[in-house]
């Protein structure tokens, strides 16, 4: 048997392009039927609106819990938030607010999820719900807009770059946000929002926008921005790569010379997601250019500009930008983007550390605001984004909007999907962590969080996102307690879980990685590290994939034997993940199989026929 061909078909002729293409073409400006269906008696969505509705953060799903053949439908609505804040904390009330009032589970519980772009995600709403959901969180000032669709999605930040004098990425976040924005006509008129909402909010851009073209970009398109803070010890610049910027359509990094940042490094084509049984790949972007600040927004709009022209119209699973760069070679995307530009593009640093990926728990000092005292910003674990308070881990619902109007803190998402409050005074330190402590924070069922549970999480899973095979978000708290029980909790790695090969928590760049497969089966995908330097991948010899469907009881048992070897055979220094790749494929797979415990999952390794090269 053959593998499959790949032959995305760039610069699609009108003529071949798919029916989603032509659906945003007959849109009238994504405007569509959207006003009456949104407002109509029917429970779900047309085709066309559905596709449409994405660009303005909204997803139809349906309670996968329930069969038969009515579906219970639902939605799920997503709000962009550039650099993941800040949040004020009224408008962290109106997100409460909106919680309590629109999106419970099926068991009552209202709650927010935080997500690894720094979105807010609402999960369980019913469509009469839509309009007002989105109309009163936009007139707060967070808007559903670009929440999804083929658009420029949230761009990422370090949220402790904020107000930094070295490089404030989180200002260029909420800059490029405002310059790729979908046009606010359409969302206003549909959503009846307050057009005076939209004027009173900070245009950072300076009025400047990304001119999109009647089919929109081809599909979704990720960007995120590096970070460089300062050592507290040394004063030496170090960077910070905490939103894992290679693994994004565009990153950008700050190029640190002579302990200062002039110049930045665009980098393309990266990307998680993969189609079962398609040629793909899990890819890291590839450096393209280095540029000055003054040129770095005229850059970025020539990257997209590329990808709009170029990317495949035909085929959606081809669509995104690295199969064009895969297709085309890096030299040849330069090329075109030099031809936009009317100033030269710098040489690409080869060699460039973009840094490790921190997590940024716990406290850390913020940038001294003009001669003011020095305020601290709290990183607080939020297992898997979820803010819930019926939870073993506590009322954390309740205690983000309590403890934030209580200190007065700026609010931001973190790219871990956890919660930072900033803005707190050195003297309240350790009132606010007894605040926290109060409600329940910091333990699950009472025990304190181990070091492998902080260092891991899940994407929503199988419950709230119609893609997803299996669980993930409920998977992850488990797995972690098997794995505590069996000793690993102190174990500083990291392990990533999602429930489909969409990979939105991005497993593969953690040290263990599990990508749903089937309902309860999950791949492993191996050779990530703990600071996400690096990209897991299958584990595979030649064209045979191994562990690719394992039952969900016995990926404790594999995880387990995984790390008594690691035990045995490490380094000192040296974690979980930089000793699987030193390891090796051909020796990880002969430990599991001669393992007793793991031996007959490796009998049937599965032929690969979709490997993308």
């Amino acid at each position: 048997m053959k593998r499959k061909p790949f032959e995305p078909n760039l610069r699609t002729p009108l003529e071949d392009q798919s029916k989603e293409e032509m659906n945003k073409r007959n849109s009238n400006g994504l405007t569509g039927n959207l006003y009456e269906d949104f407002r109509d008696d029917r429970a779900d969505l047309a085709w066309e609106t559905e596709q449409l509705a994405k660009s303005y953060g909204i997803y139809l799903e349906f309670n996968r819990a329930k069969s038969g053949r009515e579906k219970d439908w639902m939605y799920m609505i997503r709000l962009g938030i550039p650099g993941g804040g800040p949040i004020t904390p009224e408008q962290w009330d109106t997100l409460d607010d909106l919680a309590n009032r629109y999106a419970r589970d099926p068991e009552g519980n209202p709650s927010i999820r935080l997500t690894t772009r720094e979105n807010v995600q609402f999960h369980w709403v019913k469509k009469e719900h839509l309009v007002d959901l989105i109309r009163l969180s936009a007139e707060s000032g967070l808007l559903s807009l670009n929440g999804c669709g083929d658009n420029v999605r949230n761009v990422m930040a370090c949220p402790f770059s904020h107000g930094s004098d070295i490089f404030d990425a989180h200002a260029w976040a909420a800059k490029a946000a405002d310059y790729f924005r979908l046009p606010d006509t359409p969302f206003i008129q549909i959503f009846a929002v307050d057009p005076h909402a939209f004027r009173d909010m900070e245009d950072a851009a300076g009025g400047q926008r990304f001119q999109y073209g009647p089919g929109l970009l081809n599909r979704k398109f990720k960007i995120a921005f590096g970070a460089v803070h300062r050592n507290p010890e040394t004063g030496e610049l170090e960077p910070d790569n905490c939103t894992e910027l290679r693994t994004h359509d565009m990153g950008i990094a700050p190029v640190i010379e002579n302990n200062a940042v002039n110049r930045f490094q665009i980098y393309v084509g990266g990307g998680q997601g993969e189609k079962n049984g398609k040629p793909s790949a899990s890819l890291l972007a590839l450096p393209l250019a280095t540029v000055t600040e003054d040129q770095l927004l005229a850059a970025m709009d020539a990257v997209v500009q590329v990808h709009q022209t170029w990317g495949d119209r035909a085929n959606r699973h081809w669509a995104r930008l690295k199969y064009v760069v895969k297709k085309q070679g890096i030299a040849w995307y330069r090329n075109q983007v030099q031809e936009l530009l009317d100033f030269d593009l710098g040489d690409p640093v080869e060699d460039l550390d973009v840094g490790a990926r921190h997590l940024h728990h716990g406290w850390t000092r913020e940038p001294a605001r003009d001669g003011a005292e020095p305020t601290y910003a709290f990183g607080a674990f939020i297992e898997n984004g979820r803010l819930i308070d019926n939870s073993p881990n506590g009322r954390l619902k309740t205690m983000v909007r309590e403890v934030a109007a209580r200190f007065r803190t700026r609010l931001y998402i973190t790219p871990n999907q956890d919660l930072v409050f900033g803005g707190i005074p050195a003297a309240q330190r350790e009132e606010f962590e007894q605040a926290l402590a109060s409600y329940g924070f910091g333990k699950r069922h009472g025990k304190t969080y181990s070091v492998l549970r902080k260092q891991s999480g899940s994407c929503v899973g199988r419950d709230t996102c119609r893609l997803a095979y299996t669980e993930s978000e409920k998977f992850e708290p488990v797995l972690i307690d098997e794995l505590e029980g069996l000793g690993w909790g102190g174990l500083a790695t990291s392990i990533g879980i999602t429930g489909c090969e969409r990979q939105c928590f991005r497993p593969a760049t953690k040290a263990i990685g599990l990508v749903g497969s089937g309902n309860n089966r999950y791949q492993f995908k191996l050779f990530g590290t703990e600071d996400g330097r690096h990209q897991g991948v299958p584990l595979m010899d030649e064209n045979l994939a191994y562990l690719k469907s394992v039952p969900r009881d016995q990926v404790p048992v594999v995880i387990d034997v995984l790390y008594r070897h690691y035990m045995n055979e490490r380094r000192d220094g040296e974690t979980v993940g930089y000793f699987n790749r030193r390891q090796g494929t051909e020796r990880l797979i002969e430990v599991l199989k001669n393992h007793p415990k793991t031996a007959q999952l490796m009998e049937k390794p599965a032929k690969n026929l979709a490997v993308l090269v």
